[in-house]
C-alpha cells in the first residue's frame, strides 16, 4: 500500500489574521511578521526530501510557498483546489460583526456553523471545499507514490482535508485550532490515512503561539 506524505502548511499572518475575519477568496498580503514566518517555515522543512511543492494561487499562501520551493530548487506551482472557501457576504467580517449584522446573518451563520453542506450567503460551503481538496491529494497521490510534497493553504481547506484523513464529521473543524504558518502531517494512503502532526508551532517559538492566548 503506497502513501504520499503532505507536509500541510497554513499561510503566514495576514492582518486580517490578527482580528479574526473571514477573508476567504479575498487576496490579502502577508503581514511584515507573516513574511518572516515563511523563511521560518522553510528552515523548518530544508531537511525533508520535499519533491513538490504546491500552493493556493492567492499572494498570501504563494509568498508562504516561494522561500519553501526554493530551499529545494522547486518551482511552486499553483493549485486552484487549495484556495480558501468563499465566505460571499461575509467577506472580511469577523464572527462577532455577522452576528450583529442582522437577525438573518445570525440565523445564516448558526445554521453555517451546524451543518457542512450550507454556504455562507453567495460563498461555498464546507462540504465543497472538502470535495475539491480530496480531489486534489487523490490526483496527487497517484503523481507522487512514496513521495513527500508540500501544500501551502488556509484553514478551510487544511482543516477539511484533516476532518477526511480522521474520519471525523465536518463539523469537527470548529474543534480543531490552526496558528497562521503552522505545520500538520497527513500520510495519505486509502483506505486508512494518517495524522502525523497538527498545528506544529516548534520551528516560530511557543511563546506568541496565538492558541496560549486564547
Amino acid at each position: 500500500m503506497t502513501k504520499l506524505r503532505i507536509f500541510l502548511v497554513r499561510h503566514g499572518e495576514t492582518l486580517a489574521n490578527r482580528e479574526f475575519r473571514y477573508i476567504g477568496a479575498r487576496d490579502d498580503a502577508l503581514s511584515e511578521r507573516g513574511e518572516a514566518q515563511a523563511q521560518q517555515l522553510a528552515d523548518a522543512l530544508s531537511t525533508f526530501p520535499i519533491v513538490a511543492v504546491y500552493s493556493s494561487p492567492l499572494q498570501r499562501t504563494y509568498h508562504t510557498a516561494l522561500p519553501i520551493a526554493a530551499r529545494h530548487g522547486l518551482e511552486v506551482q499553483r493549485a486552484e483546489s487549495l484556495i480558501e472557501g468563499h465566505f460571499g457576504t461575509w467577506e472580511g467580517l469577523s464572527r462577532a460583526e455577522v452576528l450583529a449584522r442582522s437577525p438573518l446573518d445570525e440565523q445564516q451563520l448558526r445554521a453555517w456553523e451546524a451543518d457542512p453542506t450550507i454556504a455562507p450567503p453567495g460563498g461555498e460551503s464546507f462540504a465543497a471545499v472538502q470535495t475539491r481538496v480530496c480531489n486534489l491529494v487523490e490526483r496527487l497521490a497517484q503523481q507522487h507514490p512514496e513521495q513527500e510534497i508540500v501544500l501551502v493553504s488556509h484553514v478551510g481547506p487544511i482543516k477539511t482535508l484533516l476532518c477526511a484523513a480522521l474520519g471525523a464529521p465536518l463539523t469537527s473543524i470548529f474543534n480543531i485550532f490552526l496558528d497562521p504558518a503552522t505545520i500538520s502531517v497527513i500520510d495519505w494512503r486509502q483506505p486508512h490515512p494518517t495524522v502525523r502532526l497538527l498545528n506544529s508551532h516548534a520551528h516560530l517559538g511557543w511563546k506568541d503561539a496565538r492558541w496560549r492566548s486564547l
